[in-house]
């Protein structure tokens, strides 16, 4: 399984950043952020579009996804 949201597909991101060290700004490595997912069933009966492919499944879904699943 992806670390990859089944709703959305939101993913991880990769980037650098530069810390600044006696004036000089030093590259420092590369940092990889993931998206906060949780196992969840999603119920049959979803009157929501974006779920629509994955009824009745559990599925790893970002907390955005949770929060707009249950208003």
């Amino acid at each position: 399984m992806a670390k990859q949201c089944a709703v959305c597909g939101k993913g991880s991101l990769l980037f650098g950043k530069y810390n600044k060290l006696r004036g000089k700004y030093n590259p420092a490595p590369k940092v990889r952020k993931y998206p906060n997912l949780q196992k969840l069933s999603v119920p049959e009966t979803t009157p929501k579009k974006l779920f629509q492919e994955c009824k009745g499944e559990k599925v790893l879904a970002c907390c955005k996804c949770i929060k707009a699943l249950s208003k």
